[in-house]
């Protein structure tokens, strides 16, 4: 039993240790024993008083996990504790006796463990409380009170955040009192999941009782803010409340009068400002007002010009001869009048007697003979210059190597026709007695390397280890990552993303061929005789990422189009390469002013070609479709379509694609909602990212119309069955901003609706989701699916894997076989009387519009089969271009008869 000390120490120090050596005899301790003993204290130190170096601490039980207290204490002969007026049984003392090698002084050590049971016990009482006293020869001494208490955290909080709308700059203020809890909760707010921080952003201040001030409110801050309360126990979070911060729309200042609409007379002139100052946003009310003013005006009427009277002759001169003039004054031109038409002044002959006599003295004989001596002297100067600059030029002319060096020792590409006697057909011998006078690329023989002539004076790819590509069937064998890698360390290449899922090259020759990137419509068509003969290059196509490189806009230009590099820059092309990529607007240039960007060596942007104006002699040229454009160029390097909308009828197409994930064992599931450009490039980043995070493809996409109105995108979910599912989302709908969209900076962009099943068992989702430009065109889905079944997976009809090779040189490269090819070219480009000729060619494949860009070419007809071999690779019917051919009345139609053996 315990020794309750209170009456020994009433009797005195003697009478308390005769009784404590009595009850305590034969008790021995060994420094960690269950059992005190008493221990004897050296004379030195037995008039000291205990002295406690560790005393118990409050503690906290969580869950039924016993807490630990321990007390500590020198010079001291016992130690017990005392819990709650009781002293706890010595059974319960875990003992441990050392000696302070500082001081020579014995230490006590004495621990206890107390479970929920006991703290239990007394519920509804004072709180639980422990103290250790120790005693010594001396005395004794009591530590301080230690309390235990049982913690928890309630599950709900006594008041949540609510979700507001408010303006633009304005305070807002979120309450929070969190659930009850022992220890005290502590609070932390998060904004879409981050946790805000005061200090790193002042716009925040959290206040004492845990409410969040947000002091100005940005567009930024707005999202779903969670209160989160937490101690030893639980973490909790209270429901989000959505802020939405909106920006109410303002005039920008007028622009100044237009011209008057009449040219003489009473006319009209406008002036006119637009609601972006700022733009309304997240809901925020439209300016009031018109945008338009008009006034009347008068033009003053142009005053043509008219002669005055001839003055009179003028006395007759030294020359013979007499003048007279007048002036445009009667009236003056004015307003944008017409000038006076004819001559201001006249002259005329006066050989009569007033004609002065002059007789040639020697002042005269003299002149003549300078004048002579004067012209010898520049006859002999100019002889000099010409003579020596004809001995420069042939110094020069000297030092210039043949070109017919660089193509020593070319042999034709191999490609095997199926009949011998008509190889020479497709493996054309090189032209070596061409002479070149510029060039800029790769250039290397067929089979050996040993020559290779090094040019410095362009951006040059180095040649490849051991040879060149070798063909089989058309088909490049090539090492894509090594070409990347070995392309990305020249100095101009080095912006170029090392991206190999989305780099295609390959080595061409006058052949020609075709690089494609798969499942991204970005397409390269070289046509035969586009690179010069003799030349072999290496050509790269690759489709940027528009965060790796930014494309600058100004205004209201959006980017329509995915950034393609194609190259090596500044290789030279006897022809346009074709470059085929998706836009993402409706094809209409009423609606848009749409230009094409090119990106210079010092990698500034140039606009290179307004489409719908384009001009002949230029080296650029565009085939506009209803998704694709085509691209006539003969300089590669990086490419980019920039719109700029004229009227608000403008729309670019987006595309919105759902996703879920796979599989859920948890309450919650979340569907994701994409929304980005209507180009195949982004749609197919997409697809592969949500495969790597485990996503499904829960329903067709579908295609929006987005207009240039300054409306912002809403999505919403309605019609689920409310006995299984509820949406987390506090606000009616989702919004994001108009500009995010149309500035097209980022790829794509995405909304999550959270969605919470009340069981488990709950696996059938049916639901309406919407999404719509305000006061503007929507699209919705009708979902009606099971999250436990992954009916549908990523690699559906909507991505379709090509298998075809990225990289094709020669004839298998085209539909349309070479000799066919020739024939073709020779019986349509000779002009014909009744037009059978490359002109109704093009009228049948409805390519009328270029007749003019056709005409400027060498061969129309072999330009108009580019632009067909560009369009129908993957669909094209040879035998519905024989049909045109014979409607043409051509007799070469039947050449499309011809065995690919003959070809």
């Amino acid at each position: 039993m315990p020794l309750p000390p209170g009456p020994f120490v009433r009797c005195g120090f003697s009478a308390a240790l005769l009784l404590l050596g009595l009850m305590f005899a034969g008790i021995t301790s060994t420094g960690g024993s269950e059992h005190p003993a008493t221990a004897a204290l050296p004379a030195a130190f037995s008039d000291l008083l205990p002295h406690f170096l560790v005393e118990p601490e409050d503690e906290y039980i969580v869950k039924n996990k016993p807490v630990t207290l321990s007390c500590r204490s020198t010079p001291a002969t016992q130690i017990y504790f005392k819990c709650n007026g009781e002293w706890v049984h010595q059974d319960d003392h875990l003992i441990e006796r050392t000696v302070d090698p500082a001081t020579a002084l014995p230490v006590m050590q004495v621990t206890i463990e107390i479970t929920r049971q006991q703290v239990e016990k007394i519920f509804g009482l004072d709180e639980y409380w422990c103290q250790c006293v120790a005693w010594s020869t001396t005395g004794t001494q009591k530590s301080q009170k230690a309390y235990i208490r049982i913690a928890y955290l309630r599950k709900n909080f006594e008041e949540e955040p609510q979700g507001k709308e408010v303006a633009l700059d304005q305070e807002v203020l979120l309450h929070c009192h969190p659930p009850e809890g022992v220890p005290q909760a502590e609070v932390e707010w998060q904004r879409n999941e981050d946790v805000l921080d005061p200090f790193s952003d002042p716009n925040f201040f959290i206040t004492p009782d845990n409410n969040l001030v947000i002091k100005k409110a940005r567009l930024l801050d707005t999202g779903n803010y969670t209160c989160v309360a937490k101690n030893i126990v639980a973490r909790r979070k209270s429901n989000s409340a959505t802020v939405l911060v909106y920006v109410n729309g303002g005039w920008s200042t007028w622009t100044t009068w237009s011209s008057c609409s009449a040219v003489c007379g009473r006319g009209w002139q406008k002036r006119s400002r637009s609601c972006t100052n700022p733009t309304p946003l997240n809901g925020g009310t439209s300016c009031e007002g018109q945008n338009v003013q008009k006034s009347a005006c008068v033009a003053t009427c142009p005053v043509d010009g008219g002669w005055s009277e001839w003055s009179k002759w003028s006395a007759c001169g030294a020359d013979c001869s007499m003048w007279r003039s007048r002036e445009c004054s009667q009236p003056s031109p004015g307003t944008g009048g017409k000038d006076c038409q004819g001559l201001d002044l006249q002259s005329m002959n006066c050989t009569n007697e007033q004609c002065p006599q002059t007789v040639s003295g020697a002042e005269d004989v003299a002149l003549y003979v300078g004048m002579v001596a004067v012209a010898l002297c520049l006859t002999l100067l100019l002889i000099v210059v010409v003579l020596v600059y004809r001995r420069k030029k042939e110094g020069l002319d000297a030092d210039v190597a043949d070109s017919s060096i660089l193509t020593t020792g070319f042999q034709p590409m191999g490609i095997k026709p199926s009949k011998p006697e008509n190889s020479h057909l497709l493996t054309i011998q090189p032209d070596l007695t061409t002479t070149t006078t510029s060039y800029q690329g790769t250039l290397r023989s067929r089979h050996d390397t040993a020559g290779k002539f090094s040019m410095t004076n362009g951006p040059l790819l180095d040649p490849l280890p051991n040879g060149s590509h070798t063909l089989h069937n058309g088909k490049l064998n090539s090492d894509t990552t090594e070409f990347v890698s070995r392309l990305s360390t020249q100095t101009y290449f080095k912006t170029l993303p090392r991206d190999v899922a989305n780099t295609s090259y390959g080595t061409f020759n006058f052949l020609g061929g075709r690089l494609t990137i798969p499942n991204t419509g970005i397409s390269l068509l070289i046509p035969p005789e586009a690179i010069p003969r003799g030349k072999i290059y290496e050509i790269y196509l690759t489709v940027q990422r528009k965060e790796d490189l930014r494309l600058p806009l100004a205004g209201c230009q959006t980017l329509l189009s995915p950034i393609v590099s194609c190259g090596p820059p500044g290789v030279v092309l006897s022809r346009p390469v074709i470059l085929s990529m998706d836009h993402c607007f409706d094809a209409c240039l009423d609606n848009w002013a749409v230009r094409l960007k090119k990106q210079n060596y010092e990698g500034a942007w140039e606009d290179v070609l307004l489409m719908g104006e384009e001009l002949v002699s230029e080296p650029y040229y565009c085939q506009l479709e209803t998704e694709t454009c085509r691209l006539f160029t003969e300089q590669l390097g990086t490419f980019a379509l920039v719109g700029e909308s004229l009227h608000m009828g403008a729309a670019k197409r987006l595309r919105l694609v759902l996703f879920s994930d796979a599989y859920c064992s948890t309450l919650e599931y979340n569907i994701r909602v994409y929304c980005m450009d209507d180009t195949q490039d982004v749609f197919k980043e997409v697809m592969q990212m949500e495969r790597q995070l485990g996503g499904r493809l829960i329903d067709e996409p579908h295609v929006l119309l987005f207009k240039d109105s300054y409306h912002n995108l809403r999505l919403s979910i309605h019609d689920m069955p409310q006995a299984h599912w509820r949406s987390k989302l506090l606000a009616g709908y989702q919004e994001i901003p108009f500009y995010h969209i149309w500035n097209g900076s980022q790829r794509y962009l995405h909304c999550t609706f959270t969605l919470e099943r009340l069981s488990l068992s709950t696996c059938e989702l049916t639901c309406q989701l919407c999404v719509w430009q305000v006061e503007g065109e929507g699209q919705s889905f009708a979902l009606d699916f099971n999250i436990a079944k992954d009916t549908r997976g990523l690699d559906s009809e909507f991505l379709l894997m090509d298998s075809n090779a990225t990289a094709l040189a020669g004839p298998s490269a085209f539909q349309i076989p070479y000799l066919i090819r020739q024939k073709i070219c020779g019986s349509l480009d000779a002009p014909c009387p009744n037009g059978a000729d490359w002109r109704m060619l093009a009228q049948r494949l409805k390519l009328e519009r270029h007749m003019s860009f056709f005409a400027s070419k060498a061969s129309p007809t072999s330009v108009i089969l580019d632009l067909w071999e560009a369009q129908h690779f993957h669909s094209g019917n040879i035998n519905q271009l024989a049909t045109v051919m014979a409607d043409i009345g051509k007799q070469e139609a039947m050449i499309f008869l011809v065995s690919d053996g003959e070809c």
